[in-house]
Protein backbone atom coordinates (compact mmCIF):
# COMPACT_ATOMS: atom_id res chain seq x y z
CA UNK A 1 0.00 0.00 0.00
CA UNK A 2 1.65 3.33 -0.95
CA UNK A 3 0.40 7.06 -0.18
CA UNK A 4 0.72 9.81 -2.67
CA UNK A 5 1.82 13.00 -2.00
CA UNK A 6 0.44 15.98 -3.97
CA UNK A 7 -2.58 12.70 -4.72
CA UNK A 8 -2.37 11.46 -1.39
CA UNK A 9 -5.79 10.65 0.05
CA UNK A 10 -4.46 12.37 3.02
CA UNK A 11 -4.46 15.56 1.99
CA UNK A 12 -0.71 16.00 2.51
CA UNK A 13 1.05 18.36 0.24
CA UNK A 14 4.67 17.18 -0.50
CA UNK A 15 7.08 19.36 1.52
CA UNK A 16 9.03 22.10 -1.13
CA UNK A 17 12.15 22.00 1.88
CA UNK A 18 13.85 20.80 4.51
CA UNK A 19 13.56 23.86 7.21
CA UNK A 20 9.96 22.67 8.18
CA UNK A 21 10.51 23.74 11.87
CA UNK A 22 13.91 21.66 12.04
CA UNK A 23 15.70 24.38 14.41
CA UNK A 24 18.10 24.33 11.77
CA UNK A 25 19.75 27.99 11.72
CA UNK A 26 22.30 29.83 10.62
CA UNK A 27 26.17 29.79 12.33
CA UNK A 28 25.57 30.11 16.04
CA UNK A 29 29.61 29.36 17.36
CA UNK A 30 29.10 32.38 19.67
CA UNK A 31 30.14 30.31 22.36
CA UNK A 32 33.48 29.50 21.19
CA UNK A 33 34.25 33.05 19.60
CA UNK A 34 36.44 34.11 22.37
CA UNK A 35 38.62 31.10 20.89
CA UNK A 36 40.56 32.23 18.50
CA UNK A 37 40.48 28.91 16.43
CA UNK A 38 36.98 29.70 15.71
CA UNK A 39 36.89 33.21 15.19
CA UNK A 40 36.56 33.77 11.05
CA UNK A 41 40.31 34.10 9.29
CA UNK A 42 41.20 35.58 6.35
CA UNK A 43 41.07 33.71 3.13
CA UNK A 44 43.98 31.73 2.12
CA UNK A 45 46.29 32.12 -0.92
CA UNK A 46 44.58 30.10 -3.52
CA UNK A 47 47.67 30.60 -6.04
CA UNK A 48 49.17 26.94 -7.66
CA UNK A 49 52.68 26.92 -6.70
CA UNK A 50 55.68 24.74 -6.85
CA UNK A 51 54.96 24.52 -3.17
CA UNK A 52 50.90 23.53 -3.48
CA UNK A 53 52.33 21.34 -6.20
CA UNK A 54 54.72 19.22 -3.77
CA UNK A 55 52.25 19.27 -0.91
CA UNK A 56 49.61 17.67 -2.45
CA UNK A 57 51.56 14.97 -5.18
CA UNK A 58 50.87 12.53 -2.56
CA UNK A 59 46.98 13.56 -3.03
CA UNK A 60 47.17 13.46 -6.54
CA UNK A 61 48.09 10.11 -6.85
CA UNK A 62 45.09 8.60 -5.07
CA UNK A 63 42.90 10.71 -7.93
CA UNK A 64 45.08 10.26 -10.87
CA UNK A 65 43.06 8.15 -12.57
CA UNK A 66 39.50 10.01 -12.55
CA UNK A 67 40.74 14.03 -12.39
CA UNK A 68 43.60 14.54 -15.42
CA UNK A 69 46.70 16.18 -14.54
CA UNK A 70 45.63 19.48 -16.65
CA UNK A 71 42.56 19.96 -14.03
CA UNK A 72 44.81 19.26 -11.02
CA UNK A 73 46.56 22.82 -10.52
CA UNK A 74 42.59 24.33 -10.18
CA UNK A 75 41.78 21.95 -6.95
CA UNK A 76 45.06 21.92 -5.22
CA UNK A 77 45.50 24.96 -3.63
CA UNK A 78 42.32 24.76 -2.39
CA UNK A 79 42.81 21.07 -0.99
CA UNK A 80 46.01 22.25 1.08
CA UNK A 81 44.25 25.16 2.37
CA UNK A 82 41.57 22.98 3.73
CA UNK A 83 43.49 20.54 4.94
CA UNK A 84 45.85 22.95 7.29
CA UNK A 85 42.44 24.84 8.82
CA UNK A 86 41.19 21.54 9.79
CA UNK A 87 43.91 21.07 11.80
CA UNK A 88 43.88 24.95 13.07
CA UNK A 89 39.59 24.33 13.69
CA UNK A 90 40.42 20.80 15.57
CA UNK A 91 37.84 19.65 12.69
CA UNK A 92 36.99 16.36 10.81
CA UNK A 93 35.31 16.29 6.91
CA UNK A 94 33.01 13.68 6.35
CA UNK A 95 33.11 12.47 2.85
CA UNK A 96 29.88 10.62 1.52
CA UNK A 97 30.10 8.21 -1.00
CA UNK A 98 28.31 10.59 -3.38
CA UNK A 99 30.88 13.19 -3.26
CA UNK A 100 33.44 14.09 -6.25
CA UNK A 101 36.64 12.62 -6.12
CA UNK A 102 39.09 15.52 -5.15
CA UNK A 103 36.33 15.57 -2.05
CA UNK A 104 36.34 12.12 -1.24
CA UNK A 105 39.72 10.92 -1.32
CA UNK A 106 41.75 14.01 -0.70
CA UNK A 107 40.34 16.08 2.21
CA UNK A 108 37.63 14.03 3.51
CA UNK A 109 38.75 12.33 7.26
CA UNK A 110 35.86 9.76 7.31
CA UNK A 111 34.09 8.26 4.19
CA UNK A 112 31.43 6.18 3.78
CA UNK A 113 27.30 6.27 4.05
CA UNK A 114 25.72 8.67 5.81
CA UNK A 115 24.82 6.84 9.25
CA UNK A 116 28.59 5.48 9.04
CA UNK A 117 30.35 9.11 8.97
CA UNK A 118 27.52 9.94 11.71
CA UNK A 119 28.66 7.03 14.02
CA UNK A 120 32.47 7.73 13.28
CA UNK A 121 33.06 10.80 13.55
CA UNK A 122 31.02 10.94 17.01
CA UNK A 123 34.07 9.26 18.53
CA UNK A 124 36.40 11.56 17.19
CA UNK A 125 38.25 14.37 19.57
CA UNK A 126 37.21 16.57 16.96
CA UNK A 127 35.28 20.02 18.34
CA UNK A 128 33.69 20.78 14.37
CA UNK A 129 32.36 18.43 11.92
CA UNK A 130 31.96 19.61 8.06
CA UNK A 131 29.60 17.78 6.76
CA UNK A 132 30.44 16.03 3.10
CA UNK A 133 26.87 15.51 1.87
CA UNK A 134 23.66 16.72 2.18
CA UNK A 135 21.32 18.47 4.82
CA UNK A 136 19.77 15.71 6.53
CA UNK A 137 23.09 13.96 6.91
CA UNK A 138 24.33 17.01 8.95
CA UNK A 139 21.90 16.96 10.96
CA UNK A 140 22.44 13.04 11.65
CA UNK A 141 25.59 13.96 12.49
CA UNK A 142 24.49 16.98 14.88
CA UNK A 143 22.32 14.11 16.54
CA UNK A 144 25.10 11.61 17.41
CA UNK A 145 27.60 15.00 18.17
CA UNK A 146 25.52 17.62 20.24
CA UNK A 147 28.67 18.84 21.60
CA UNK A 148 30.70 19.64 18.56
CA UNK A 149 29.83 22.20 15.99
CA UNK A 150 28.62 20.96 12.66
CA UNK A 151 28.82 22.74 9.79
CA UNK A 152 27.19 22.51 6.36
CA UNK A 153 28.65 23.81 3.44
CA UNK A 154 25.93 24.76 1.50
CA UNK A 155 22.69 24.86 3.35
CA UNK A 156 20.53 24.52 -0.03
CA UNK A 157 21.84 20.77 -0.41
CA UNK A 158 18.79 19.04 0.55
CA UNK A 159 17.35 15.39 -0.63
CA UNK A 160 14.30 14.82 -2.64
CA UNK A 161 13.50 11.83 0.20
CA UNK A 162 13.65 13.95 2.64
CA UNK A 163 11.32 16.75 1.67
CA UNK A 164 8.68 14.63 0.42
CA UNK A 165 7.51 14.06 4.18
CA UNK A 166 7.50 15.83 7.18
CA UNK A 167 6.83 15.33 10.95
CA UNK A 168 3.52 16.58 10.52
CA UNK A 169 2.89 13.69 8.23
CA UNK A 170 3.45 11.61 10.22
CA UNK A 171 0.84 12.63 12.66
CA UNK A 172 -1.21 12.48 10.42
CA UNK A 173 -0.07 8.83 9.38
CA UNK A 174 -0.58 7.56 12.94
CA UNK A 175 -4.04 8.99 13.11
CA UNK A 176 -5.01 6.99 9.90
CA UNK A 177 -3.53 4.28 10.75
CA UNK A 178 -3.59 3.82 14.79
CA UNK A 179 -1.22 1.47 16.58
CA UNK A 180 1.12 0.52 13.85
CA UNK A 181 4.52 1.78 14.12
CA UNK A 182 6.24 4.24 11.87
CA UNK A 183 9.53 2.73 10.58
CA UNK A 184 11.72 6.20 8.91
CA UNK A 185 14.58 5.77 6.59
CA UNK A 186 17.49 7.70 7.79
CA UNK A 187 17.36 9.62 4.63
CA UNK A 188 14.73 11.85 6.52
CA UNK A 189 15.13 15.51 8.83
CA UNK A 190 15.46 15.23 12.34
CA UNK A 191 11.71 16.67 12.29
CA UNK A 192 10.72 12.90 10.88
CA UNK A 193 12.84 11.15 13.26
CA UNK A 194 11.38 12.99 16.02
CA UNK A 195 7.90 11.54 15.06
CA UNK A 196 8.99 7.98 13.87
CA UNK A 197 9.23 4.70 16.47
CA UNK A 198 12.54 3.77 14.78
CA UNK A 199 14.76 4.31 12.25
CA UNK A 200 16.83 2.03 9.50
CA UNK A 201 19.14 1.94 6.86
CA UNK A 202 18.99 0.43 3.27
CA UNK A 203 21.10 -2.53 4.69
CA UNK A 204 19.32 -3.03 8.07
CA UNK A 205 15.61 -2.35 6.89
CA UNK A 206 14.24 -5.74 7.21
CA UNK A 207 15.84 -6.79 10.47
CA UNK A 208 14.37 -3.62 12.27
CA UNK A 209 11.08 -4.11 10.03
CA UNK A 210 10.63 -7.82 11.52
CA UNK A 211 11.78 -6.61 15.05
CA UNK A 212 8.65 -4.66 16.00
CA UNK A 213 7.16 -7.90 16.03
CA UNK A 214 3.77 -7.29 14.52
CA UNK A 215 2.33 -8.27 11.20
CA UNK A 216 1.90 -4.30 9.79
CA UNK A 217 3.85 -0.88 9.78
CA UNK A 218 4.25 1.82 8.25
CA UNK A 219 7.55 2.92 6.24
CA UNK A 220 8.65 6.07 5.60
CA UNK A 221 9.39 7.87 2.63
CA UNK A 222 11.25 5.72 -0.15
CA UNK A 223 8.73 3.97 -2.08
CA UNK A 224 10.66 1.42 -3.46
CA UNK A 225 12.90 0.80 -0.59
CA UNK A 226 10.00 0.08 1.10
CA UNK A 227 8.33 -2.14 -2.08
CA UNK A 228 12.36 -4.25 -1.94
CA UNK A 229 11.68 -4.68 1.90
CA UNK A 230 7.96 -6.01 1.33
CA UNK A 231 9.46 -8.63 -1.02
CA UNK A 232 11.97 -9.90 1.39
CA UNK A 233 9.23 -10.63 4.56
CA UNK A 234 5.76 -11.40 5.66
CA UNK A 235 5.29 -7.92 7.42
CA UNK A 236 2.73 -6.10 5.33
CA UNK A 237 3.91 -2.49 4.86
CA UNK A 238 2.27 0.80 4.09
CA UNK A 239 4.60 2.63 2.32
CA UNK A 240 4.86 6.77 1.57
CA UNK A 241 5.57 7.91 -1.99
CA UNK A 242 8.62 9.24 -1.60
CA UNK A 243 11.80 8.49 -4.21
CA UNK A 244 15.55 9.64 -4.85
CA UNK A 245 15.54 11.20 -7.57
CA UNK A 246 18.38 9.58 -8.98
CA UNK A 247 17.65 6.04 -7.91
CA UNK A 248 13.99 6.08 -9.68
CA UNK A 249 15.36 7.48 -12.99
CA UNK A 250 17.00 3.86 -13.50
CA UNK A 251 15.26 1.66 -15.31
CA UNK A 252 15.26 -2.55 -16.01
CA UNK A 253 14.97 -1.88 -19.72
CA UNK A 254 18.45 0.42 -20.12
CA UNK A 255 20.12 -2.20 -17.81
CA UNK A 256 19.00 -5.45 -20.06
CA UNK A 257 20.16 -3.31 -22.93
CA UNK A 258 23.93 -3.03 -21.36
CA UNK A 259 23.57 -6.60 -20.72
CA UNK A 260 22.69 -8.06 -23.72
CA UNK A 261 25.63 -5.56 -25.36
CA UNK A 262 27.76 -7.27 -23.14
CA UNK A 263 26.97 -10.42 -20.90
CA UNK A 264 29.76 -10.51 -18.60
CA UNK A 265 28.72 -7.38 -17.15
CA UNK A 266 28.20 -7.37 -13.76
CA UNK A 267 25.05 -5.13 -12.50
CA UNK A 268 25.09 -3.71 -8.82
CA UNK A 269 22.14 -1.32 -7.94
CA UNK A 270 21.17 0.53 -4.80
CA UNK A 271 17.58 -1.04 -3.05
CA UNK A 272 16.29 2.65 -4.08
CA UNK A 273 15.79 1.82 -7.38
CA UNK A 274 12.39 0.07 -8.40
CA UNK A 275 12.12 -3.17 -8.09
CA UNK A 276 12.02 -4.15 -11.65
CA UNK A 277 15.34 -2.79 -11.81
CA UNK A 278 16.55 -4.85 -8.47
CA UNK A 279 14.99 -7.59 -10.13
CA UNK A 280 17.91 -7.36 -13.21
CA UNK A 281 20.77 -6.88 -10.73
CA UNK A 282 23.26 -8.94 -10.01
CA UNK A 283 23.70 -7.97 -6.61
CA UNK A 284 21.97 -5.05 -4.39
CA UNK A 285 22.67 -3.69 -1.32
CA UNK A 286 23.44 0.20 0.14
CA UNK A 287 26.52 2.14 -1.06
CA UNK A 288 29.00 0.62 1.22
CA UNK A 289 27.84 -2.89 0.45
CA UNK A 290 27.97 -2.09 -3.43
CA UNK A 291 31.64 -0.66 -2.58
CA UNK A 292 32.78 -4.19 -0.83
CA UNK A 293 31.18 -6.47 -3.64
CA UNK A 294 32.93 -4.64 -5.82
CA UNK A 295 36.48 -4.69 -4.58
CA UNK A 296 35.90 -8.31 -3.21
CA UNK A 297 34.74 -9.84 -6.66
CA UNK A 298 37.17 -7.42 -9.32
CA UNK A 299 34.65 -8.17 -11.77
CA UNK A 300 36.02 -7.26 -15.43
CA UNK A 301 32.93 -4.71 -16.26
CA UNK A 302 30.64 -3.20 -13.91
CA UNK A 303 27.55 -1.20 -13.66
CA UNK A 304 27.05 0.70 -10.39
CA UNK A 305 23.31 1.61 -11.15
CA UNK A 306 23.15 4.39 -8.44
CA UNK A 307 25.13 8.48 -8.32
CA UNK A 308 28.08 9.25 -10.44
CA UNK A 309 30.45 9.88 -8.08
CA UNK A 310 31.20 6.93 -6.57
CA UNK A 311 32.25 5.21 -9.43
CA UNK A 312 34.96 7.27 -9.93
CA UNK A 313 35.68 7.24 -6.13
CA UNK A 314 35.87 3.06 -6.51
CA UNK A 315 37.49 3.26 -9.62
CA UNK A 316 40.19 5.64 -8.33
CA UNK A 317 41.58 2.78 -5.44
CA UNK A 318 40.21 -0.48 -7.84
CA UNK A 319 42.68 -1.20 -10.56
CA UNK A 320 41.69 -3.81 -12.80
CA UNK A 321 38.34 -2.98 -13.15
CA UNK A 322 36.06 -1.08 -15.61
CA UNK A 323 33.36 1.06 -14.54
CA UNK A 324 30.47 1.59 -17.01
CA UNK A 325 28.80 4.79 -16.19
CA UNK A 326 24.91 5.01 -17.19
CA UNK A 327 24.97 6.97 -14.08
CA UNK A 328 22.04 9.81 -12.73
CA UNK A 329 24.09 13.00 -11.23
CA UNK A 330 22.76 13.94 -7.88
CA UNK A 331 22.24 17.94 -8.11
CA UNK A 332 22.09 18.03 -4.24
CA UNK A 333 25.32 16.36 -3.77
CA UNK A 334 26.99 18.28 -6.24
CA UNK A 335 26.42 21.65 -4.53
CA UNK A 336 28.86 20.63 -1.96
CA UNK A 337 32.34 22.02 -3.47
CA UNK A 338 35.89 22.44 -1.97
CA UNK A 339 35.57 25.68 -2.43
CA UNK A 340 32.43 26.00 -0.03
CA UNK A 341 34.18 23.50 2.45
CA UNK A 342 36.69 26.11 2.68
CA UNK A 343 34.48 29.16 3.24
CA UNK A 344 32.81 27.13 6.19
CA UNK A 345 35.99 26.19 7.61
CA UNK A 346 37.48 30.15 6.95
CA UNK A 347 34.44 32.17 8.48
CA UNK A 348 32.56 28.79 10.47
CA UNK A 349 29.55 29.70 8.67
CA UNK A 350 26.19 27.43 8.49
CA UNK A 351 26.05 25.66 11.39
CA UNK A 352 23.65 23.29 11.80
CA UNK A 353 21.20 23.62 14.93
CA UNK A 354 18.46 21.58 15.95
CA UNK A 355 15.88 22.54 19.15
CA UNK A 356 17.22 20.66 21.62
CA UNK A 357 13.32 19.16 22.42
CA UNK A 358 13.13 17.76 18.91
CA UNK A 359 16.57 16.51 19.03
CA UNK A 360 15.97 14.09 21.84
CA UNK A 361 13.08 12.37 20.27
CA UNK A 362 15.19 12.18 17.20
CA UNK A 363 18.14 10.76 18.64
CA UNK A 364 15.67 8.13 19.99
CA UNK A 365 14.75 6.74 17.02
CA UNK A 366 18.00 6.34 15.40
CA UNK A 367 19.18 4.94 18.82
CA UNK A 368 16.86 2.50 19.13
CA UNK A 369 17.85 1.11 15.60
CA UNK A 370 21.54 1.43 16.44
CA UNK A 371 21.17 -0.71 19.59
CA UNK A 372 18.93 -3.14 17.71
CA UNK A 373 21.83 -3.76 14.80
CA UNK A 374 24.76 -3.72 17.03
Amino acid sequence: MSLGLEKSSLGLEKSRGFDSGNGVAPATVARRRDDPRFRPLPMPDLTWTPEVEAATAHLYEKVKAVIPAVEWPFFAPTIKAINELKQVRNAVILGHNYMTPEIFHCVSDIVGDSLQLAKVASKTKAEVIVQGGVHFMAETSKLLSPEKIVLMPDMKAGCSLASSITGADIRLLRERYPGRPVVAYVNTSADVKAEVDICCTSSNAVQVVESLGVPEVIFVPDQYLAKNVAAQTKVKIISWAGACEVHERFTADELVRYREADPSIKIVAHPECPPEVVAVADYTGSTKGMIDWVKHELPGRVLLVTECSMADNVAAETKGVEFVRPCNLCPHMKRITLPKILESLVYMQHEVVIDPAMAEKARRSVERMVNLTM
